[in-house]
């Protein structure tokens, strides 16, 4: 663990934000900001070869942080590692990733990252797998607020880092509890209008109209590498699903945003509609990352 930690706070030492005061440097660019960020997110990685996955994954998450597993959202850091504990592969496994794209919030201290990993066991068996996490800058140090992890079927997969989401310019980090409580009532109610459009114009056609030209989706099991772009996107969700309708409707209990109201996270379930004469399923839970572009908030990684 001395390993770890000392690879981790060579990178995490620095930041846009000091730890006292959380003052932005005007010299910082949007891009040197998530330089930062993705100098972390690697240097998780780094540390991660030198332990096993749930120390690996622990060393990054906040104290609150929120990931989705067999039991729903779980919440707090003790929680996930309990989670991972499930696995027994994760107690002997070990991690390496490598981030492919990531993105900012114009206060600089909310931010995303994806990319793909692989999970290494003594037994020389290698599992494929792709990740997600919602970055949130505490006392100069970038931490995982929301995280999760998918299985990806063996295969090569395109590597090359992708360009970045980014604001046009970094501003100070709003602190007024009335502002951070519109931009997040404003956040739930757009995942919220998502599900109601589902219903009225299909699944498929929903995820269209909701997400970003550059927008990510994780894919399903069978998927080798992610999907790009919401028309893409919507296509292939759509593919399986009637046209006018949804066979599934989701809510949003809580949200996370930035204080500069341009990057947040969603989180919730979706349950599906009950059909006569079958079993109701447990609803499955999900988060989503939005970005807001022009005034409207629109997904661009879940």
């Amino acid at each position: 663990m001395r390993v770890v930690a000392g690879v981790i706070a060579l990178v995490l030492s620095g930041g846009c934000w000091s730890s006292a005061a959380g003052i932005l440097s005007p010299q910082l660019s949007p891009q040197a900001a998530l330089d930062g960020l993705l100098a972390s997110d690697r240097a998780f990685a780094a540390a991660s070869r030198t332990t096993t996955v749930i120390p690996a994954l622990t060393a990054m998450f906040a104290e609150n942080v929120t990931m989705p597993g067999p039991g729903g959202l779980t919440s707090g850091r003790a929680a996930a590692a309990d989670t991972l504990k499930a696995n027994p592969a994760n107690a002997t496994g070990v991690l390496d990733w490598a981030p492919i794209r990531g993105g900012l919030s114009a206060d600089g201290i909310h931010g995303f990252t994806y990319g793909y990993m692989t999970m290494m066991q003594p037994s020389g068996d290698v599992v494929p797998l792709k990740y997600l996490a919602y970055w949130v800058k505490q006392e100069g140090r970038w931490l995982v607020a929301a995280y999760k992890r998918r299985a990806r079927p063996a295969g090569e997969v395109d590597a090359a880092l992708r360009a970045p989401a980014l604001p046009a310019q970094l501003q100070e980090r709003l602190t007024s509890a009335a502002v951070m409580d519109a931009h997040r009532t404003s956040l739930i109610a757009a995942e919220q209008a998502f599900s109601d459009e589902a219903q009225r114009i299909g699944l498929g056609a929903a995820f269209t109209e909701y997400g970003l030209p550059d927008a990510m989706n994780m894919g399903g099991p069978d998927d080798r590498g992610f999907m790009f772009g919401n028309d893409n996107i919507g296509r292939n969700i759509g593919a399986s699903e009637p046209t006018i309708s949804s066979s599934v409707y989701w809510s949003t209990d809580s949200a996370i945003v930035a204080s500069s109201g341009d990057l947040g996270v969603t989180f919730g379930f979706i349950r599906l509609h009950p059909k006569e004469g079958q079993a109701a399923r447990p609803p499955v839970p999900f988060f989503t990352i939005w970005r807001k572009v022009n005034g409207v908030w629109r997904y661009i990684a879940e």
